[in-house]
């Protein structure tokens, strides 16, 4: 099963006079659809958007596991856990809230900031809130959430016709940030999204220019 999600096909949410627009690949708040709430661990699949002052106060989570990824600017991130951090292009930043943590996103630089977020179901629910940050994450190094069964590949195609290997895992998750790719017989851009369950053999192939993916390998 290949199922290709449209960018325009996300829910638009945010407060866009407050300088927050938000795009939503999943059921999200107002949005409500009850076919739409999960795929494997993946439960959120967030683009935000942030002009220069904006950003989310403190807000609480709980059993979630919180994965960042930027795409332009910088996040400033706080929690109760007593973190401060800058997170930047090519950072990969995950908030495990367990059993309940707040935090606080802002952009307080003066370049606006488009960052990707996406939340995970953990296995277990409960235990105490961690925080980590990996700079520069290298194409060769996934990222494991080990809490959700998963685990985050970082595919950057330079050129035309550069290849890449989609994991051969019972789910896969495929979002988009920019560029364009093909998988298998679908052209995707920037925003587009792939849910791929008992598929294997597949390729990310890049159809013209520099393009960046993340792709989430997950438990059945």
């Amino acid at each position: 099963m290949i199922d290709v999600r449209r960018a325009d096909e996300r829910y638009p949410g945010g407060d866009p006079e407050s300088g927050i627009a938000s795009l939503h690949a999943f059921s999200f708040g107002a949005h409500y659809d009850p076919d739409n709430l999960r795929f494997g661990a993946v439960i959120a699949c967030n683009e935000e958007r942030l002009a220069p002052g904006a950003g989310f106060d403190e807000h609480p989570h709980s059993n979630t596991e919180i994965v960042t990824w930027v795409v332009e600017g910088e996040l400033t991130h706080r929690d109760t856990t007593g973190h401060e951090t800058l997170v930047r292009p090519g950072d990969v930043q995950r908030l495990s809230s367990a059993g309940g943590v707040r935090h606080v996103e802002r952009n307080d630089g003066s370049a606006p900031l488009t960052f990707v977020q996406m939340w995970l179901a953990p296995l277990d629910p409960g235990g105490d809130p961690s925080y980590e940050i990996v700079h520069g994450i290298a194409d060769s190094t996934p990222y494991a959430v080990p809490e959700a069964g998963a685990i985050l590949h970082v595919r950057r195609l330079g050129t035309a016709g550069e290849r890449t290997a989609v994991p051969d895992a019972p789910r896969v998750y495929v979002h988009v940030v920019r560029g364009e790719v093909r998988l298998g017989e679908h052209g995707l851009g920037p925003g587009d999204s792939v849910r791929v369950e008992g598929e294997k053999g597949l390729e990310l192939v890049g159809m013209s220019g520099p393009a960046e993916v993340l792709v989430w390998e997950l438990a059945g």
